[in-house]
């Protein structure tokens, strides 16, 4: 006679063995944090392991240096005697890192083109059939169907393939897309307490991960701006730093509008990270700065570029990292006046809303 079953509580395995693969998981995110510091990551992960015993007798943090520099993570800085940098493999390991943060774990399949309503050239076949046109592919020819047709215009007997039978299988049109991302470094991404620049880094970087897996023929610019605006790498993400910079909201779309000028995509758009108002101006050698409200000086220029993108086609989405209300009625008139959208975003949102912001709007003809 069965006796039925017996329940207990539930003990997850313990993994008594800390390793190389999870010491790195750690230790991507603390080289984000330090701006690409390795020394002062590693003390931090020193720190951490005497605070929680990360590691064993079997395996402690200069087995896992050692291991970094082994499997190709770590350089000798050539600079500075004892000292070590990351290597390419490192950068492109920390954008792994945030894109499976962010986004998750993204599976692999197609050539990442983005799907739009209309058919056309692409690499994807639909259901439909049409006739054929002069200059579509040998391998869109739906023989079956042609032929078929050959026989019901000719018959059996006396079988002609004549241009007017060739059917085509139609193929959904792919496009692309130019995304600019503005990321402020102005001195207020780092005050009162929060870090805000390393979620920002995050984001660039796990949207430059996903473009390139999921959609390789984007492209994706990144430019920073302060009190003035300047682009950069991808790899240059790690190390980016905060400035005691103001924020000159117009340098940066100038430049996002310059770079997108550039880009032969029928689909342009700007991403901008921020967390505060415009405050600076560069007026030829100078600089026009009022950090102690909404300069009408400042905020009509800012609004007359909005305006200019929107002539341009060229929409312009903005991630507040600030809820603050006097700043939500800028932020509000400038999306109006680009057409644009606005988000205002907690730090554990933000990548979130960009994904979804960018899916979206890769399904639009802009």
């Amino acid at each position: 006679m069965a006796l039925g079953y017996r329940f207990t509580d539930y003990v997850p395995p313990q993994d008594d063995k800390p390793g190389f693969e999870s010491l790195l998981k750690i230790f991507m995110q603390l080289v984000t944090i330090t701006s690409g510091d390795v020394g002062e990551a590693l003390n931090w992960l020193s720190s951490l392991d005497k605070q929680y015993n990360l590691t064993g007798d079997e395996y402690g943090i200069g087995d896992f240096i050692e291991d970094l520099k082994k499997k190709g993570y770590l350089d000798e800085n050539p600079q500075e005697r004892g000292a070590f940098q990351l290597t390419a493999k490192s950068e492109q390991g920390i954008r792994r890192s945030a894109l499976e943060e962010i986004f998750g774990k993204l599976k692999k399949g197609g050539k990442g083109s983005h799907a739009t309503p209309h058919t056309g050239i692409g690499e994807e076949a639909s259901t439909d059939r049409r006739e054929y046109q002069f200059g579509d592919a040998l391998e869109q020819i739906s023989m079956t169907d042609s032929l078929r047709n050959a026989q019901i215009n000719h018959g059996i007997g006396d079988l002609w393939l004549t241009e007017q039978d060739l059917e085509v299988t139609e193929t959904e049109h792919k496009t692309q897309a130019s995304t600019v991302l503005m990321i402020d470094i102005s001195h207020s991404m780092i005050l009162y307490g929060e870090d805000r620049i390393t979620p920002a880094k995050k984001v660039a970087m796990a949207l430059a991960e996903l473009i390139k897996q999921k959609y390789p023929k984007d492209t994706l610019d990144i430019l920073v701006f302060g009190n003035d605006a300047w682009q950069i790498e991808v790899k240059d993400l790690p190390y980016l730093e905060v400035g005691p910079y103001h924020t000159n909201t117009v340098a940066g779309l100038e430049l996002a509008m310059d770079l997108l000028r550039k880009r032969k995509t029928p689909n342009k758009q700007i991403f901008m990270i921020t967390d505060g108002k415009p405050t600076c101006l560069k007026e030829g050698l100078r600089y026009y700065k009022n950090s102690f409200g909404l300069d009408r000086k400042v905020v009509n220029k800012t609004l007359n570029l909005a305006a200019q993108c929107r002539r341009l086609r060229i929409p312009i989405t903005t991630f507040m990292i600030a809820s603050d209300p006097y700043l939500q009625q800028f932020v509000d008139e400038f999306t109006k006046v680009n057409n644009g959208q606005a988000y205002y975003s907690s730090l554990k949102g933000l990548g979130h809303l960009v994904f979804k912001d960018y899916g979206r709007n890769r399904k639009k003809s802009f």
